[in-house]
């Protein structure tokens, strides 16, 4: 018999316990087993060298996190049951489980508007038949469809386990420092009221600095000009690589990754669809972009060279979007210095938009003493809440170096 009850060493939260035989089984399955070559934080390695970690590391953290806050709602009288416990720990463990290669950036392109959730409910409805139902609670607490609603809180909301762990662990690995938050002390703030999660109003700071860190997390690093443009390359290669073979171009490339770059029209999946989908990984899109830097089609290996041999383009950014004459500049340039009339291909003004924190949507509750809540921005102590909750958007421009 094998010992399911496991101890894994992780080097952001130290030693992870296995505590239901069940999470042992979904780890070992093949569907998850796959994360381990999906990375966390796509091309953010050409950035942060150290970036290199994968979203099965991330699942494993969230799901130490998961078990963590639980077992402090418990020590304040939240009654939990096995069952739940175990449920809640599944439905985080999972949640990344339909992520496809390089996570967000190619998300679209694979299978057109299947967003992750949406694979990862599918396939987290396949291993719940090929577990005999262990999982349906976890379907239910994942769907937000669990009559306690603090469980889908847990899992998806302004104030996750799946954002503390991957800001902790996204500045371990990158080496930023704006997003090592104290986990532990936002986990002990933790509490509910009328089954929803809350948060003792003595944390309104940490929470202020979860916050605050998430935001300087994204502008410092997953929105960072280079990590931006790197994202946006992959998505580039990928939609170029469709349209060529659309056209009848043959371009070399694993069996499962050319299935994706023929097929079109996802509306309803099939079963092959989901078979090929799992045996993807980050591994089929580098070794494609191997093959296409010597791709006859320019644009093409332009662009894959770039990656590849990271040589990315320039880039400048701006708070407010460029001048269209100065993107045609810059379009005229391209189509000059490489004797081609697509230059519009290479040349690209990309925006992203963070609103730090959403006091419309899934506001985070403070709970006084007198057992009331309010919300974080009305709170008397706040400090940055009011001013945080801004949409806030920067433009940048990339064409090439060589203009």
């Amino acid at each position: 018999m094998t010992n399911k009850f496991k101890i894994i060493n992780d080097p952001v939260h130290g030693f992870i316990n296995l505590p239901h035989e069940i999470i042992f089984d979904v780890i070992e399955h093949p569907y998850f087993q796959r994360l381990r070559r999906i990375s966390q934080t796509g091309l953010l390695n050409l950035i942060f060298p150290g970036a290199t970690h994968t979203r099965f590391h991330h699942a494993l953290g969230a799901m130490h996190l998961m078990f963590t806050a639980l077992e402090t709602l418990k020590l304040k009288g939240i009654t939990i049951s096995k069952e739940e416990e175990k449920s809640a720990m599944l439905a985080i463990l999972l949640h990344d489980i339909g992520h496809g290669p390089f996570s967000h950036a190619l998300e679209n392109m694979l299978m057109d508007d299947w967003h992750h959730e949406k694979l990862s409910l599918l396939l987290m409805n396949k291993m719940n038949e090929q577990f005999g139902g262990e999982l349906s609670m976890a379907l239910e607490m994942f769907q937000g469809k669990y009559h306690r609603k603090f469980f889908n809180q847990l899992i998806s909301s302004q104030l996750d386990v799946d954002r503390l762990d991957y800001l902790r662990r996204d500045s371990f690995f990158s080496g930023v420092s704006e997003g090592n938050i104290n986990t532990q002390r936002i986990i002990s703030m933790m509490n509910v009221s009328d089954e929803e999660l809350v948060i003792d109003a003595k944390g309104i700071y940490s929470i202020e600095n979860y916050l605050t860190a998430r935001m300087f997390m994204y502008w410092q690093v997953y929105y960072h000009k280079t990590s931006a443009l790197a994202e946006h390359l992959l998505v580039k290669i990928l939609k170029r690589a469709k349209e060529l073979v659309s056209e009848g171009k043959e371009l070399p490339a694993s069996e499962n990754l050319k299935y994706f770059l023929h097929r079109n029209h996802f509306e309803k999946a099939t079963g092959e669809d989901i078979q090929r989908f799992t045996e993807l990984d980050d591994n089929d899109v580098i070794q494609a972009m191997k093959f296409w830097t010597t791709n006859e089609d320019f644009v093409l290996s332009y662009l894959c060279k770039c990656v590849i041999q990271r040589n990315l383009p320039k880039t400048i950014i701006s708070s407010k979007p460029f001048e269209p004459d100065f993107i045609k500049e810059k379009i005229t340039k391209t189509n000059e210095k490489f004797h081609i009339e697509n230059g519009a291909e290479l040349v690209d003004e990309i925006s992203r938009s963070l609103l730090p924190y959403n006091s419309e949507k899934q506001p985070i509750y403070l709970l006084q003493k007198n057992g009331l809540k309010i919300t974080l921005e009305n709170s008397e102590n706040q400090i940055l809440s009011s001013s945080i909750s801004q949409m806030n958007t920067k433009y940048i421009l990339s064409f090439p170096r060589e203009i």
